[in-house]
């Protein structure tokens, strides 16, 4: 197995560094922490892949909903909740032409993965056509974290090693692993932990396995809180984060994020503009994330689909040592699915309406969007309190 090892500062030495800490002050030697990082034997196959799905003018398109969730996606259009309306809605989103020129990867969901589109093409093989990288959701969702303030911790690392071998093998070459924090239940320092240390499992088997993992430690915009706290508690994830990564020996060079924006509560009374967004997340960014990491795929989390892109713009006007990208379910879908409203005659304007947020999102990732000709329809907020896939 290849390794390569690095020097860490110690900002918490052990009781017996303190003595090596002292002694060296005479010497004046900083004391050192010896930590590996076990590459595997997938090392350079996970690197291309995140870079890839990190190339310029490109992001992800989330469509890893689970049934239940698309079913209510589906319900909002007056649909049934089948599997063949689920597929007819997958193929067009998979089948629109040209979207590889925005798109880099897209997310699945199990049922996808495996599933082929209306006209008899595996969904993965339609993707990679299209230049586009399949990835695919391996939590288990979020249940009650017992001792906690009422809060949740993700499940699924019990055969995920498994899970993510044969998810390869179908195709799959990134995964996503969703957990939230929630501001207004705290967070408690159990959550966060509990949140951290989950993903950097996943990290580790993800990566053990072949695939590149998503790290998402999505802060919810439930409440009515500042976005100074907001960035007060993401800075407090995001060390944690970071430091159960390095833990468990990822590869950094090998992941990618999904972070939340910083913005205010959902709640709040005070509204931020997406310089002052911008700001925010950069600072937090800078403060937290190595330049190693090479993609930052921020989610929408309920922003309206122009919202999401503007801050995203505002991010990009200043050189930024990642790829600082978009990875948007619903700021991508959702006025392409009233569009289609599941009527056969109207796949091809629905997948235009795709096309058209997926090239303002590209044009935000390179810092040239500019708002023009957007629709009513895509400037209405989509927050929905303790949303869940």
């Amino acid at each position: 197995m290849a390794s390569a090892t690095i020097l860490k500062s110690s900002f918490l030495p052990k009781r017996s560094e303190w003595a090596a800490a002292s002694r060296s002050m005479t010497s004046r030697q900083p004391a050192a922490v010896c930590l590996t990082v076990r590459a595997g034997s997938y090392a350079d196959e996970l690197v291309k892949t995140a870079k890839t799905v990190a190339s310029p003018g490109r992001g992800i398109l989330a469509m890893d909903e689970s049934n239940a969730t698309c079913g209510k996606r589906l319900a909002s259009i007056g649909l049934e909740n089948t599997e063949a309306n689920r597929q007819a809605y997958r193929t067009l989103l998979v089948s629109a032409p040209g979207l590889g020129q925005y798109i880099s990867g897209a997310i699945l969901f199990e049922e996808t993965l495996y599933q082929s589109t209306t006209d008899g093409k595996k969904m993965v093989d339609v993707l990679v056509s299209q230049n586009i990288v399949p990835g695919i959701k391996v939590d288990k969702g979020l249940v009650p974290l017992a001792g906690s303030n009422d809060e949740s911790w993700c499940q699924g690392l019990d055969g995920l090693a498994s899970r993510c071998a044969t998810y390869y093998q179908q195709g799959a070459r990134f995964a996503k692993w969703r957990t939230v924090v929630s501001i207004p239940n705290g967070p408690s320092a159990l959550a966060v932990k509990e949140a951290a240390w989950g993903l950097a499992r996943y990290a580790a088997i993800a990566q053990d396995n072949g695939l590149v993992p998503i790290v998402e430690p999505e802060i919810l915009l439930d409440g009515e809180h500042s976005i100074d706290k907001t960035f007060e508690v993401a800075l407090k994830v995001w060390a944690e984060v970071f430091f159960y990564l390095a833990e468990n020996n990822v590869l950094f060079e090998g992941i990618l994020l999904k972070p939340s924006m910083v913005t205010p509560g959902a709640e709040s009374k005070e509204k931020a503009t997406a310089e002052q967004v911008a700001n925010y997340t950069l600072k937090l960014l800078h403060r937290r994330i190595p330049p190693a990491v090479p993609g930052i795929m921020f989610l929408s989390g309920g922003q309206s689909e122009v919202e999401a892109t503007q801050n995203l713009n505002a991010m990009n006007q200043r050189k930024n040592p990642w790829h600082v990208s978009f990875s948007y379910a619903r700021a991508l879908q959702n006025t392409c699915l009233k569009t289609w409203a599941g009527r056969p005659e109207n796949v091809k304007a629905a997948q235009d309406t795709l096309l058209i947020r997926a090239q303002a999102n590209s044009l935000a990732q390179l810092g040239k969007y500019t708002g023009e000709d957007e629709s009513a329809e895509s400037k209405k907020g989509m927050y929905v309190k303790n949303y869940s896939y």
